[in-house]
Order: structure tokens, then sequence, then C-alpha cells
């Protein structure tokens, strides 16, 4: 058991980890509610339009 716990990173390094992933995630949801209840109704109907055509 002590051979398998040296290859392991300590629990800071996983916690580190999590935060890494997980704060860009939360940032990028909310950016996208902002989008989404933010933007005027010119820039919802180009991005539909590009919705559409694949882009």
């Amino acid at each position: 058991m002590n051979d398998w716990s040296s290859f392991l990173p300590n629990i800071e390094t996983f916690v580190y980890t999590a935060l890494a992933f997980i704060i860009p995630l939360v940032i990028f949801k909310i950016n996208q509610k902002f989008h989404k209840y933010g933007d005027p109704p010119w820039k919802k109907e180009e991005k539909g339009e590009n919705e559409q055509n694949g882009k």
C-alpha cells in the first residue's frame, strides 16, 4: 500500500487541478448567460443565422 501512495500526487495537487478546470468552466457558463440575456436583438439574429448556416 505504501508503494502506491508514493506514485500519487498529494491532495493539494488534486484540489488545484479541479479548481483549474471548474473556475474557467463556471466563468464560461456565466458569460453564456450574459450573452443570452444581454445581447441586443440584432446580435441575436446574426447568431441565429450563423447557427443555421453551420458556422
